[in-house]
């Protein structure tokens, strides 16, 4: 089978510390990540994946249950992804831009996400000769406290039990909302799927005894029953987004959750790819593609493991002055290094047997060997997001990195025969 690999790149504009300590200005921050953007045009990178936060990370350390109580600085300075991607487009002639993941349940949740990208895009698509699209990764996002401020959170002792799950229904409806409104529908509540928790969605029967419990209590729910509706998130009468002339071509969607049943569930409505991550077990991967090869919306064609990227860490030394040995092993020491630094950010210590598993799925070493380990450990066709910036602020090295890659570890992979 010939390989042909699809890089992309992902772009973290994490402002804390790097191995040295170092933590930049946030000018300084964006000012490498247009350069990054710039260099990553010129080299021939598929899709700009562009991380995005919301809230300071530092200042969510005061909460009550701070969700990473040791992150110094701040996870991501994107916090308006179509701001950025305005500005990545103007920089540049061949490069596509996405979120790496916009979450809906911020920002104002679904409504006003969906209106942003058809004015984006409305804007975007003027010019009849524009042909790059606008990938919008989206999810609940990854820390709670970035959505509680817009409402996202337990009404009452019912909501508070069954939140571990009710959290992921109440993005299955944010999805809904979000999804039928770029396909340019009206929508109320009443045309919204309920929220029905059964005991099914828990990991255990006791959890879900638990909730019907405090349910019967508070709804009047019956002792035996094996669904408890919940109240909508989202009331509202109908609405319709504007602009509403927009090229829906230009749009690209893909979904951020690892939740199969929210996977076929978006696809009812438009066509939805999905994200996954370089640490997912390759049989959790096989499975998402063999049940997106059934139920991927067929507006979007026939179902490619291209429609999957898979983000992977790269490690590579090509500095000048050293032998491949040499580049090998630096590599490996910054590759271990940048990994004790993210491990001692999330969880305040650094776990020898997580960095160890970190490291085993990343690509670590000098252009040969990371050519090498792609070709092993990544199908022909499959699309990756390459992740340059990991803890590394030296915005000269980073472009070096990209440079090597693209002009000596990409050449060595693709058109060659999968052995």
């Amino acid at each position: 089978m010939v390989i042909n690999l699809l890089f992309d790149i992902f772009f973290s504009i994490s402002q804390t510390p790097d191995t040295t300590g170092y933590i930049p200005s946030e000018s300084e921050m964006f000012s490498n990540f247009l350069d990054q953007v710039e260099k990553a045009d010129e080299l021939g990178f598929g899709v700009g994946w562009v991380a995005q936060a919301h809230l300071s990370t530092e200042v969510q350390k005061l909460n009550r249950k701070p969700v990473v109580p040791h992150y110094p600085g701040e996870v991501g300075l994107c916090t308006d992804f179509f701001q950025v991607a305005q500005k990545m487009f103007a920089r540049t002639k061949r490069l596509e831009v996405g979120s790496a993941v916009m979450s809906i349940l911020a920002s104002g949740g679904p409504i006003p996400q969906a209106e942003r990208i058809g004015s984006f895009l409305a804007l975007h698509g003027m010019d009849p000769n524009e042909n790059r699209k606008l990938h919008i990764g989206f999810s609940a996002g990854r820390f709670e406290f970035m959505a509680r401020p817009y409402g996202i959170f337990p009404r009452d002792a019912v909501e508070e039990e069954a939140w571990s799950v009710l959290r992921g229904q109440i993005f299955a409806e944010a999805s809904e909302i979000f999804l039928r409104l770029l396909n340019g529908e009206v929508v109320s509540t009443e045309l919204i799927s309920p929220t029905i928790l059964t005991k099914e969605k828990f990991r255990s029967y006791e959890d879900w005894m638990n909730v019907v419990e405090i349910a019967s209590e508070h709804y009047g729910t019956e002792k035996d029953a094996d669904s408890i509706l919940i109240k909508p998130r989202y009331v509202f009468e109908e609405i319709k987004t504007i602009p509403k002339e927009w090229r829906q071509d230009l749009l690209n969607l893909v979904l951020g959750s690892h939740d199969s049943n929210l996977q076929i569930e978006v696809n009812r409505w438009r066509p939805v790819q999905v994200f996954n991550l370089s640490i997912t077990p390759p049989h959790v991967i096989n499975q998402t593609h063999e049940r997106m090869k059934e139920h991927y919306h067929s507006d979007g064609g026939k179902w490619s493991r291209e429609m999957m990227p898979r983000t992977v860490m790269i490690f590579v030394n090509d500095e000048p002055g050293l032998t491949d040995e040499e580049r090998s092993n630096a590599a490996k020491e910054e590759a271990k290094a940048a990994l004790n630094t993210y491990w001692s950010a999330l969880e305040g210590t650094i776990d020898p047997a997580k960095v160890e598993r970190a490291t085993d799925n990343a690509v670590i070493g000098n252009t040969k060997e990371v050519a090498e380990q792609i070709k092993e450990r990544f199908h022909p066709d499959d699309r990756l997001m390459c992740w340059f910036d990991f803890f590394n602020h030296d915005s000269a090295r980073v472009q070096r990195n990209m440079e090597a890659f693209m002009n000596k570890v990409s050449p060595a992979i693709n058109g060659g025969i999968d052995r």
